[in-house]
């Protein structure tokens, strides 16, 4: 992890350029309690007392920790200045911009990206007194567009790790078909794929309660549910919504499975159809995914030829970044929908990394739907994940 650390803060300097941001701070206090996310880029701990940690324009970076935390932080050797105090952070935060003078210094507040968007309220108004103080005002901005780069844009050694994850997820998945019967429950499935990511010293993509989400049958909860007490019968369409934690970076697969019924050899001509459009819905999405194409333009491809072959379009974006969450980066395939902001209309970039899952239902036999990940590519992009092309099948 700390060759990816400095990996990354060595692109931050390269974001910084190119954007023309002369500084980057991220002010914390108390960051195991309140958490700003883009502290996982480039630190490997978190923070007492109030902390800043500043990158600029010119390749150096300074952290002002407190000095019960100095040794420590220093002892990373991630940044090439480490100042340390103990009655205040004021002073050495105010003495330090000053010998950087920069004319914009970017903060982690944003009202589209979450990640970004890290500063609490509090942390922000304390800031702001300090550089008003300075005769600073009015040089803050947003750091929404570092951190939508810095997240989004995977090097070689995180597109690595990430691949192994889609693989382990797999080999899950694998398992899970063999284990998959009526009678059991969602919990019970759901039980089972959590022994499985222990056993092998991982962790889950997200919140125990709901990873992995299991489905089966009509009338299921909906995405982002936790699986429940309901049991898996013949004639149902199952599918389940999982990813682990491995190595800090995340996957995020789901896999659609029918149990067949007493004397079928194959799944119904309605069941097959859906499953047939969610397919295809994916892979004419991944034929048009391309460095410089809007988010918007991609959900566009999908949720229009699930609305074309007659099914009601689905309640939610097309796909969203992976990395370190789950739901990583800035940019995604959503639709023009007010809640995303200006999110699906950012450019998508080379090296991103993205969910495609698009769904559809299939009367009296529950939900069709698949996730795969795909990584941008200077020409188009790849699949990380094996697409899945065909039913799942559960023999009774």
């Amino acid at each position: 992890m700390a060759n990816l650390y400095k990996e990354k803060i060595k692109q931050t300097y390269s974001i910084l350029k190119e954007k023309d941001i002369d500084m980057w701070l991220t002010f914390v206090k108390e960051s195991s309690i309140t958490h700003d996310p883009i502290m996982d880029m480039f630190l490997p701990d978190n923070v007492t007392w109030q902390s800043a940690f500043i990158f600029s324009k010119d390749g150096t970076s300074c952290q002002i920790v407190g000095s019960i935390e100095e040794a420590k932080f220093k002892a990373f050797d991630l940044f090439d200045e480490t100042i340390g105090y103990i009655q205040s952070v004021k002073e050495p935060l105010i003495e330090y911009i000053k010998k950087k003078d920069p004319s914009k210094i970017a903060i982690n507040y944003s009202v589209n990206n979450t990640l970004a968007d890290g500063l609490t309220h509090g942390m922000f108004l304390t800031l702001e007194s300090y550089l008003n103080e300075m005769g600073f005002k009015g040089k803050l901005i947003s750091s929404e567009e570092i951190v939508s780069a810095l997240k989004g844009r995977k090097s070689t050694a995180e597109i690595e790790i990430m691949v192994k994850a889609v693989e382990e997820t797999l080999k899950i998945y694998d398992k899970v078909t063999g284990y998959i019967k009526p009678g059991l429950s969602e919990l019970d499935i759901a039980a089972y794929i959590k022994g499985l990511v222990k056993e092998n010293g991982w962790g889950l993509a997200w919140e125990e309660e709901h990873c992995p989400a299991v489905f089966t049958g009509p009338d299921a909860q909906g995405a982002h549910s936790d699986p429940t007490g309901k049991k898996v019968e013949k004639g149902h369409v199952i599918n389940i919504d999982f990813g682990i934690n491995y190595k800090g970076y995340c996957s995020d697969i789901q896999r659609t499975w029918y149990v067949l019924k007493d004397g079928e050899t194959i799944a119904p001509p309605e069941v097959q159809r859906g499953f047939d459009v969610i397919v295809e819905s994916i892979q004419r999405a991944a034929d048009f995914i391309k460095p410089g194409v809007l988010g918007c333009e991609v959900d566009d491809v999908s949720r229009n030829y699930i609305v074309e072959n007659g099914y009601v379009e689905y309640p939610h974006g097309l796909g969203h970044q992976v990395g370190t969450q789950a739901h990583d980066g800035g940019c995604g395939l959503f639709p023009r929908w007010e809640r995303y902001g200006n999110l699906p209309f950012i450019p998508l970039e080379e090296n991103q990394v993205f969910t495609i899952e698009p769904r559809l239902p299939i009367e009296s036999y529950g939900v069709a739907t698949i996730e795969e990940e795909v990584l941008v590519t200077k020409t188009g992009c790849k699949f990380l994940s094996k697409p899945q092309k065909e039913l799942i099948y559960i023999k009774s």
